[in-house]
């Protein structure tokens, strides 16, 4: 094993680096479903894909480093991730959520979960009164995002954790908006972390992936096992993908950030921008909360325009930034979260959220930063109503 202290070097080096069978520097994609025995009863390390592959397994001891966790789990979706780890819980539990969560959360909860009799609670977990309100026997774990997507709210996770850990609840953070080079939940109280890799991890949008990392030996026993039982796991290329794609984490993050503060800070001057939410500015919700439990606010942006704008105008006038859902690619790209990434949540719970109809989110790529604001000054400005 390599000697090294930095995070940049882990990306490269952590986890399983090389191929014990052969020696290749990069873990190889091992593109089989089953495995030879040498001898009946032998216990093998490998014996069917499902259960483990030498690819996938590079990349979740690669993700547990990473995160800081005991063990790392690697899903086909960011989704699949999160409902095994929602099937840790049981009938008559109940998961507070973060009032800004991720429409397919919300809707595997209210759509799917509630059918087993696993109960939620939306909850403005920037407010810890509130949430301590809420935390009664019942609640089994609290489920948070921070940086909070689309509305990029920060939730403090040191007190979160205090609070939920108090109740004997789990702390269950999904790091997508910031992946571990630029947040460490579980070095905050998280039990659970979650990544739709499909994100930044991936980070070249030719991938779906999901990630789980437990902070203790018991949760990664009841997690392998939900992975194994269900089967929703990731396959041998796309976690050869992963795996090289993480590698250029580190650089990618910087870049993303030096656009999305600078894009940040022209949205803000500009007239016909009415909003703008980037935990990264001085004036944002959240910003000293920030500033203490990651690196910095991230690249994510969401901003409203003015009254006597057309967002629909604004969007079709875009010509180097894409409107397409997913983000944290190195392409940017627009989003309208009422009718494309939160459309399952009802319209009466994203208006008292404050995801309204003229919000937009903008994952901020990392083309020179000069192109892309002269992009959005012509959508703009072709957006006058």
């Amino acid at each position: 094993m390599a000697i090294y202290k930095k995070f940049e070097s882990a990306l490269i080096h952590g986890g399983i680096y090389g191929d014990e069978f052969t020696g290749a520097v990069n873990t190889p994609i091992y593109q089989t479903s089953t495995f030879m025995q040498e001898r009946l009863g032998g216990n093998p390390k490998y014996e069917y894909a499902r259960s483990s592959n030498p690819t996938r397994a590079a990349l979740e001891a690669l993700i547990a480093e990473l995160e800081g966790g005991v063990a790392g789990f690697a899903f086909a979706s960011g989704m699949a991730a999160t409902t095994a780890v929602l099937s840790l819980f049981e009938s008559g539990d109940r998961i507070i959520i973060s009032s800004n969560v991720y429409g397919g959360t919300f809707r595997v909860l209210d759509k799917v979960f509630s059918h087993f009799g696993v109960g939620y609670e939306i909850v403005d977990t920037t407010d810890l009164s509130l949430l301590k309100a809420a935390l009664t026997k019942d609640v089994k774990a609290v489920l948070v995002e921070s940086p909070a997507n689309p509305l990029l709210t920060v939730t403090d996770l040191a007190a979160v954790a205090e609070l939920t850990h108090a109740n004997g609840s789990l702390f269950l953070v999904d790091n997508t908006f910031m992946t571990p080079y630029l947040q460490r939940p579980i070095k905050l109280g998280a039990d659970i972390v979650i990544h739709s890799a499909t994100k930044y991890l991936g980070g070249h949008s030719d991938l779906i992936a999901g990630l789980a990392v437990v902070n203790t030996a018991e949760l990664a026993e009841r997690l392998a096992f939900i992975q194994n039982a269900t089967g929703g796991v990731q396959q041998p290329f796309d976690s050869f993908l992963l795996i090289r794609s993480m590698k250029t984490l580190g650089v990618r993050m910087d870049a993303h950030v030096v656009n999305a503060e600078k894009i940040a800070d022209w949205l803000v001057a500009h007239p016909a921008v009415e909003t703008v939410y980037y935990p990264g500015r001085k004036d944002a919700q959240g910003y000293g909360i920030n500033q203490k439990q990651a690196r910095n606010g991230g690249a994510m942006i969401s901003f409203e325009l003015q009254k006597g704008y057309d967002a629909s105008a604004f969007f079709a006038s875009l010509q180097l930034i894409a409107l397409a859902e997913s983000l944290g690619g190195v392409e940017s790209l627009v989003c309208h979260p009422a009718s494309m990434t939160h459309a399952s949540i009802p319209k009466e719970i994203r208006e008292k959220v404050g995801i309204t109809d003229m919000l937009i989110r903008f994952s901020v790529g990392i083309e020179h930063v000069d192109d892309l604001i002269a992009d959005l000054e012509l959508a703009i400005g072709r957006a006058k109503a």
